[in-house]
């Protein structure tokens, strides 16, 4: 691998505590993708805001508005894991879809690829900066445009089970699948818009539990133990 977008679950950075930063959690995701650095790959990361808000999952309030918050809770994890990477001693930069004040840039292919080619880790908060779109479309959609390899998806959960490993023990979990198979299954790991993005521009995507032991690492280096999403 040359080059890889890490896509981080909000809910995943919480650990245990369901809310909020687990800081134990966000500084092993630091830890190693400072490895992952040392080793030559280009990285770049997207962050959802599960651990703070879902705006899916609010039934009182215009969608359009829920979504917006959505989007600041994406530009708060980033800005939280981006001084975490910092402490250890990785640059960082955080790209946004809309003006933030002077806590992010605005979004520029060019000038990510450029940190990135320089060994600096490029956060893309603030999702596409348009509701009714989820972080896993901004996601696919950042990983096209900056050309990564692969998605690293680091979840709360460890790959890609048949149905709910939560309400069903017996639940079968996939070694690898294509992703036309997300889509015809509906099996929900990602949503079927960026699923399909996915497929027409050939982006194929790792899924993998992030509270693994060095699990992002094992992604780039050998001993996956997750769910290879082919296309």
């Amino acid at each position: 691998m040359d080059k890889v977008l890490l896509k981080l679950s909000g809910e995943a950075l919480a650990g245990d505590k369901k809310h909020g930063f687990d800081e134990k959690t966000v500084a092993d995701v630091s830890r190693q993708v400072k490895q992952v650095l040392d080793k030559g790959i280009k990285v770049c990361v997207v962050i959802g805001g599960g651990n703070f808000w879902r705006g899916r999952t609010s039934e009182n309030m215009d969608r359009v508005k829920a979504d917006s918050i959505g989007m600041l809770a994406t530009v708060m994890n980033c800005i939280y894991a981006a001084d975490s990477f910092r402490n250890q001693g990785i640059k960082t930069h955080i790209m946004t879809p809309f003006i933030c004040g002077n806590m992010t840039e605005l979004f520029n292919k060019d000038k990510a690829i450029e940190y990135m080619d320089a060994g600096e880790v490029v956060f893309f908060a603030g999702g596409i900066g348009h509701p009714y779109f989820s972080t896993d479309m901004a996601t696919v959609l950042m990983a096209v445009e900056v050309g990564v390899d692969v998605i690293l998806s680091a979840k709360a959960i460890d790959g890609v089970y048949d149905s709910d490993p939560k309400v069903n023990p017996n639940a079968i979990k996939y070694d690898s699948m294509q992703m036309s198979d997300i889509v015809d299954k509906k099996l929900g790991v990602v949503d079927l818009a960026s699923a399909v993005l996915a497929m027409e521009n050939k982006m194929p995507m790792m899924l993998f539990g992030l509270n693994g032991e060095d699990s992002i690492v094992k992604a780039v280096t050998g001993g996956f133990t997750g769910t290879y999403v082919n296309v």
